[in-house]
């Protein structure tokens, strides 16, 4: 049996020279607390809820999958306002009974969803 107790954090990858924008988008623009320090093979790390971000600057990045992380959060409305009030553009799959969702993508192609669980 594995236990597991709960997700601790993604690794995403970003094309290389790109740590500068990665900080200002994630930081400056998603307001996301960066975690300080010397990270491993010279990943960056930001808070997301009680999740971490691990961006690494890799060779070989791909902007074309649809594979993502999804984070709940409390109003898909106001989250959805806040991305387009920093012209992230933001679209919208098909939908999941009990649940709004919406996806964004990070300037390097890196897919993120928001979902918002509706009150039966």
């Amino acid at each position: 049996m594995l236990d597991l107790i709960r997700l601790d954090h993604l690794l995403i990858i970003i094309p290389p020279g790109s740590k500068k924008a990665a900080r200002k988008f994630y930081a400056e623009i998603l307001l996301l607390k960066e975690v300080p320090g010397g990270h491993p093979r010279g990943a960056i790390w930001f808070e997301m809820a009680d999740i971490q971000i691990h961006l690494r600057e890799e060779e070989g990045h791909k902007t074309t999958s649809d594979r993502h992380p999804a984070f709940v959060v409390a109003k898909l409305e106001a989250a959805i306002n806040f991305l387009k009030q920093r012209a992230i553009q933001v679209s919208y799959s098909s939908e999941i009974n009990g649940r709004e969702r919406c996806f964004f993508r990070d300037p390097w192609g890196n897919r993120y969803e928001l979902i918002e669980y509706k009150e039966k």
